[in-house]
């Protein structure tokens, strides 16, 4: 059994039933000792007064009694109640070896003592310089340019204008490709850039004025496919519309921006083995670059350190973020070939300059934490040890099949999605009203577990330094969840109200997802 080096203490395993005793009361202070519960109530009344959550509708959150984390150990989170919680989806997809990994944390103090950021406009800096050789060298080959910024949308934003600025001005470059070629329920951030390449009107339809038109492109989708086939017959009829539209569109495309593997925020959708691969022959006959987004996917979530790998594909460019750091510090950095790079380089007053920056780029403390993750990566031997974990994942999600309301369960590696839905045999979702996920996301938060979900797709993806005994915690953990809300009628505590906090007649509005999301339509 794998056992975590820095975390010996492990949360009972409670049992798999509707039944199953509550650990953890998030919306209970009783039984607390009475400062903490003081201290617990002016956080929450300081949080309700100042702070805008993201993908909240605060109206709700307003009127709700919020988990706040206070502290973590390993794989876990500990409130300000001093309730732990097993990490189920590593502090949204970013955790990689646990929380205060001591590996990391010192390396963070030795930095600490050094220097904390310094500008890499007109300097260079020692951590993001040795990052930068590291990052080259575990890279799909070929890619040796490293550009940094501070968060996933950052680094696509980048990639989408060195593409653009490429064919302006590179020696090789096509002026006419200033388009981009997106994929249908496709997520990558949140700024303007990104977010036109966005396919989920949910967070972006209202946005559309601000937004650029891609060239979009049906994205697989197996469990509810558009034109009504079967993955087993359909011949990857998807990937055969994307060279239509290739055919079509291919002498205006500067780049095509994918997720490999797993559209994350959609639902964790998985493409079908030889998708990723058949993409990127298409960009390679048409002369686009092939920009992955690995944001979500990358330091090993789907069981190899970038998720590319496993199609035996190289990208032109390699967009990182969340796992970088371990799950520490932001930052993001997108990786370039060489030949790229080289459009950009010219006489100064050729203005060939890539003029795009942050103020954090490269951040001494973020870097030195990457390269202490990348430190144990190698040391702890973690995608090796890794495998057999997987292997149990998947034994132990098996059974969830079984359950009336489990539609479909998706998964690479160790990211997981369980939809739910109204009603298996038509694969009719629930109502959004119903609000199936975020009950069952309550219920497992009751039970000693956070989760997240997207629409009613329960979301797993723990830190890969889980331990066999915690998968089995957290997958029954949240099959008792998933049994307590869909047959049993459990709200979680949906509805609970702080005494003194506002009206919500609405309960279909309820904290943590924004208004109306349906299945596949709401990111964590």
């Amino acid at each position: 059994m794998s056992t975590s080096p820095f975390n010996s203490r492990v949360a009972p395993m409670p049992h798999d039933d509707a039944t199953a005793p509550v650990l953890h009361y998030a919306h209970d202070a009783a039984g607390t000792p009475p400062c903490a519960a003081s201290r617990t109530a002016r956080l929450r009344s300081l949080d309700a007064a100042h702070v805008w959550h993201p993908f909240t509708q605060m109206r709700d959150w307003m009127g709700s009694e919020p988990c706040i984390i206070d502290a973590a150990d390993g794989n876990h989170l500990i409130d300000t109640d001093g309730n732990r919680y097993l990490d189920g989806v590593s502090s949204l997809w970013t955790n990689v070896h646990g929380h205060r990994h001591p590996h990391i944390d010192e390396a963070i103090r030795r930095q600490l003592d050094r220097v904390a950021h310094s500008t890499l406009l007109g300097l260079g800096g020692t951590p993001s310089i040795e990052l930068a050789a590291r990052l080259t060298a575990i890279a799909p080959a070929g890619l040796t340019r490293v550009f940094y910024s501070d968060s996933g949308s950052t680094a696509v934003e980048a990639a989408l204008k060195i593409a653009f600025q490429y064919h302006r001005q590179a020696p090789e470059g096509d002026a006419r490709r200033t388009r981009v070629m997106a994929f249908s329920n496709a997520y990558h951030g949140d700024t303007i850039g990104s977010v036109s390449l966005g396919g989920m009107s949910l967070f972006h339809g209202i946005y559309g004025p601000l937004l650029f038109d891609p060239v979009r492109a049906p994205a697989p989708h197996c469990y509810r496919c558009p034109a009504n086939l079967r993955p087993e017959t359909c011949g990857m009829a998807c990937l055969d519309e994307v060279e239509r539209l290739m055919r079509h569109h291919g002498h205006e495309l500067c780049a095509v921006v994918v997720e490999p593997l797993v559209q994350g925020a959609a639902g964790m959708l998985v493409q079908p083995r030889g998708w990723l691969r058949g993409l990127r022959d298409l960009c390679d006959r048409h002369g686009v670059f092939m920009v992955a987004d690995e944001v979500a996917v990358g330091f090993g979530k789907t069981g190899t350190m970038f998720a590319c790998e496993q199609e035996g594909v190289v990208p032109d460019m390699l967009c990182l973020a969340k796992g970088i750091t371990g799950g520490y510090l932001p930052l993001a950095a997108t990786l370039v070939t060489e030949h790229t790079h080289d459009g950009f380089l010219g006489g100064y007053a050729d203005f060939r300059t890539f003029f795009h920056g942050h103020t954090y780029t490269g951040n001494a403390l973020a870097c030195a934490a990457a390269l202490a993750s990348l430190d144990v990566f190698e040391e702890e031997r973690t995608l090796e040890t890794l495998r057999p974990r997987i292997e149990r994942l998947a034994t132990l999600l098996a059974p969830l099949n079984d359950l009336p309301h489990v539609g479909d369960i998706r998964r690479v590696g160790v990211m997981t999605g369980i939809e739910l839905v109204a009603d298996r045999e038509t694969r009719t979702p629930y109502r959004p009203e119903e609000r199936i996920g975020h009950r069952v996301t309550l219920e497992a938060r009751r039970r000693g577990v956070i989760v997240r979900p997207l629409g009613d797709v329960m979301v797993l993806m723990p830190p890969l330094s889980i331990t066999e005994t915690e998968l089995e915690t957290l997958v029954h953990t949240v099959r008792g969840a998933i049994i307590a809300v869909t047959e049993h009628g459990a709200d979680g505590g949906l509805w609970t109200k702080r005494p003194d906090g506002p009206d919500n007649p609405d309960k279909a509005n309820t904290p943590d997802t924004p208004d109306g999301a349906r299945t596949g339509e709401t990111v964590a």
